[in-house]
């Protein structure tokens, strides 16, 4: 499937139900990449605006770049209280914002996705000289609980194509795209305290198991349940994971 495509019907999970990004990620931004309340940013990849949302809330002007309509147009509901956001139906490879339209470009739980060739021509297009790119990922903790243990299991065992979208995600190709300049890494804590309906949520949200329709889809609902019962404590479960953020400054080959 077109990968622009994969959570066209998963967008009220998605926005429901994904974890958003902690604090610490703007204030590493204002110490270190010069972040103000002035700064424009390019938030590629946006999906339902959670990182959207992060920026808003600090001031920020910010455009969310987004292929995917139905995502994008959650991303319009949900940050309709904020006038500084703007929403720009594109892909990562050809945004369609001005040259040197912005101090920082990021993409959150998206780069995977993107052709980083022709994405790393586009972000040093669109950035004005001296930004930044920002590049985060929420990742769990699976062997950190027996309960992150069984949930890593349960992917596994009903995931459409998990084997495949996994490897996507492969920090070693990092440091050919931002170049000779090199990124810089920071990690923050960033558990979600899950109910029964959250569990569900957050595993139907994710683009490889199974929807609603898929022979899986009963099977897993139940396996879900039982996941459940197992390993809560007072109704709740606890997902640890944490956030990865990478950093730095495009330097293009002449």
């Amino acid at each position: 499937m077109d990968p622009t495509q994969r959570f066209a019907n998963r967008v009220e999970d998605y926005a429901r139900y994904r974890p958003g990004y902690p604090p610490q990620v703007l204030d590493t931004l204002r110490r270190e990449c010069g972040l103000t309340a002035q700064s424009l940013i390019a938030d590629v990849g946006c999906g339902t605006g959670i990182l959207s949302q992060l920026f808003c809330e600090a001031g920020n002007w910010v455009y969310g770049v987004e292929p995917n309509a139905s995502m994008l147009q959650a991303a319009r509901e949900s940050l309709r209280g904020y006038p500084k956001f703007t929403a720009v139906h594109a892909p990562a490879e050809a945004t369609t914002l001005p040259i040197a339209a912005v101090d920082l470009v990021t993409a959150a739980q998206a780069f995977h996705w993107f052709d980083a060739k022709e994405t790393r021509r586009e972000f040093a297009r669109i950035l004005k000289p001296g930004g930044w790119v920002v590049l985060l990922w929420n990742e769990r903790r699976m062997g950190a609980t027996p309960f992150m243990v069984a949930y890593e299991h349960l992917l596994v065992r009903f995931g459409v194509d998990y084997h495949k979208v996994k490897p996507l995600w492969n920090k070693n190709a990092l440091p050919e795209f931002f170049g000779a300049a090199g990124f810089r890494k920071a990690v923050f804590d960033n558990p979600q305290i899950l109910d029964r309906a959250g569990l569900t949520g957050r595993i139907l949200s994710a683009s490889y198991m199974p929807h609603r329709g898929h022979p899986s889809f009963p099977p897993m609902l139940g396996a879900i349940d039982n996941l459940f019962d197992d390993c809560q404590k007072d109704g709740q479960l606890r997902m640890e994971q944490e956030t990865m953020m990478f950093y730095g400054k495009l330097v293009l080959s002449t």
